[in-house]
Parts: C-alpha cells; structure tokens; sequence
C-alpha cells in the first residue's frame, strides 16, 4: 500500500491534510451482532533498576502506570469526529503484542524477575487480579526471550492455563487461541514457523508457532468463514523475500523468509480480519499480500507503536471495533509519556471479505 505514514510522520503532517489509504478507506461498518471492541498494546519494556535489581526503574514505573490509568478511563469516554466519533464500548480484553519486559534477552535473571513481577502487577490476567480491569493477552517478543527459554515464556505457559476464555493451546504450551463473540483470535508469539522444508538454524526460535496456527485454523475455524485476527511479536515485510534465500543470510534474520512464506500459505483459504504485530516502534498500517511491500489487496495488517517503553515520550496504542462485515480502528496517542493523550485524527477500515474458496 503507497503512501503509508508512520504515527510519527502522520504527526508532523496531519495539519497538511493527509488522506486514508484507499484500501482501507470506508464508512464504518454497521451490523446487528455485537461488536467486538479490544485494545492492542505493544512493547512495554518494563525494566528494572540496574544498580538494585529489586526495583523497577523509575521511568518505567511511571509511563507504565499511566498506560493502565489511559487503558482503564476510555471505554464509555466519546470518540472525537475526527478520529471517526462515537464512544468506546466496553472492551473485551488487551491484546499485546511483545516485549511486554525489557531484559529477557539479558542474563541477569533478577532483573527478569523484577520486570515481570512488575508487567503481572500491571496487567494481571483476568481484569480483577491487577491494575488493568479487562483481561490481557499477550505473546512474547525477543527482549521478553528470543530462543523461548526464558522466564517470561515460562509466565506466559503459565498463565495460558487459567487465561480468560482460551480454547485451545499448543503442545508447548506457548500459544493459544480464543473466541470473542463471532471472531476467532490466535496468539503465536514472537514468529510464526518454521517450514518444515527448511531445517536452517532460526534466530530467534519460532516454538512450533506454524504448525500451531495450520492445526487451530483447521480445528477451530475450518469451512465457517469465522473471522480470524492473529497477533505474532516481529514484522514481516523485512523478511517476505523471494526464496530460496541462502543459509548464512537467513540465519542472520529475525524472521526466516521461508517461514514468512509458510505463514502467509497457510492463512489461504480462511477469512483474516487482521494481523497484529509490534516491535518496530513505530505505527505502520498496510495490506499484505505475502510480497515484501505494503499492497493494495491483502489481509488488513496493523503494527502498533510502543505503547510504554521508558526511553521515550511518543507512546501509542490501537482502539479496535469488529463489526459484522467489518472493522474499524482507531489510534490513541502521546507525546509527554502519557502524561496527556489524544486520539490520532485518523481512522482505518476496511471490510472483512470472505475467502476465496
């Protein structure tokens, strides 16, 4: 899709009057159904004090705070006209979209242990057991454990034994998929793979996300046309390269192309509402159609910005209504750490188009 703006570029030229994307330009879809309202946050980075392991750091402690203080006052608060007016229905849950700590890629373990401490106060599980009042789900991203040994993998096995509404789980444990009304929703972690075709080493290990996501989809959703949103940690489009692509180089990518290309093959046949994803730290908003570039036809893709990372004052998240036949998306942003926020005088929609048998 041409013309993508990151938040931040929308920012500087929104003044200017800056258009939707065409693909995903449309009125908001109505329907009889319930909608299904949720918030997508990513990158939170809680981290702890260096010089005493014990404590969180200061400035994570206060724009996290404030994210959950943002995430708990909006629903039932008006939607400016700008931003595609109406109000904020009661979500459903927080989706989130990776990197929820800070050193998982480090070996202090206190430090870990601090920061995931800190998320699961945050965030608790079910909306009544920690700051945040709706329940959370998250997957994890390579600061939380890029070879998914460590602890905030161990969390997340955990946690997906009791987690709101979760239907099913992979072998491992690690990822997990639910039902919120008419819609199917598919947590897989920091990627999606690996292609049993391809035996090369992976960065960063993908815990047998793919063959989760081919078994769920068959299971879970089958011929019912049920929309289907799925949320991974890393982006794609880096990592959409014609294959085959060398070993050496591949290795050397976050994301192996061959299972990007696995990925995409196997969402064929299902009708994808969205794919969510984080982790580049800037708000991108496009159409994949498996290629490398942002197309004009593809499945309807958001990456979210950092939504509470502590070295920064430009913090965002997404604000998602599935109606029917449709979606609409709206960004909720700040510039001073969350200390003030404003919705983003834009909206993205776009219907959700039945797959082509």
């Amino acid at each position: 899709m041409s013309g993508n703006l990151t938040r931040r570029q929308f920012v500087a030229t929104a003044a200017a009057g800056v258009s939707l994307p065409a693909c995903l330009r449309a009125e908001q879809p109505q329907s009889k159904d319930e909608p299904v309202a949720f918030f997508l946050v990513g990158d939170t980075h809680f981290l702890a004090n260096k010089e005493d392991t014990a404590k969180l750091d200061e400035r994570s402690v206060t724009v996290t705070n404030r994210l959950i203080e943002q995430l708990n006052k909006l629903p039932g608060t008006d939607v400016p006209s700008a931003a595609g007016g109406g109000r904020v229905l009661a979500p459903r849950g927080v989706i989130h979209a990776g990197d929820c700590i800070d050193t998982g890629d480090k070996a202090n373990v206190k430090m870990q242990e601090t920061e995931w401490s800190a998320f699961n106060d945050a965030y608790g599980l079910t909306g009544k057991d920690g700051k945040l009042k709706v329940p959370v789900y998250e997957v994890h991203g390579n600061h939380d454990s890029p070879r998914g040994d460590g602890l905030a993998v161990k969390k997340i096995i955990a946690r997906n034994k009791t987690r709101p509404g979760v239907e099913n789980a992979s072998k491992n444990g690690v990822h997990y998929s639910w039902d919120w009304g008419g819609v199917h929703f598919v947590n897989l972690g920091i990627v999606v793979g690996q292609s049993a075709e391809v035996t090369r080493k992976r960065r960063y290990a993908p815990l047998d996300s793919l063959e989760f996501l081919i078994s769920d989809l068959k299971e879970k959703v089958g011929t019912s046309g049920k929309p289907v949103v799925i949320t991974h940690h890393v982006d794609m489009l880096r990592y959409a390269q014609p294959l085959p692509v060398e070993d050496k180089k591949a290795e050397s990518m976050e994301w192996d192309p061959a299972d990007v290309k696995g990925f995409h093959d196997a969402l064929k046949g299902y009708t994808i509402a969205a794919i969510l994803f984080g982790h580049t730290h800037a708000r991108n908003v496009f159409r994949w159609d498996g290629s490398n570039k942002a197309a004009k036809e593809g499945i309807p893709t958001f990456n979210v910005d950092n939504s509470s990372h502590f070295a920064g004052k430009q913090q965002a998240f997404f604000y998602f209504e599935i109606r029917g036949d449709g979606l609409i998306v709206r960004e909720y942003q700040t510039a001073d750490a969350w200390e003030t926020a404003a919705w983003t005088p834009q909206t993205w929609t776009a219907p959700i188009t039945p797959a082509k048998k």
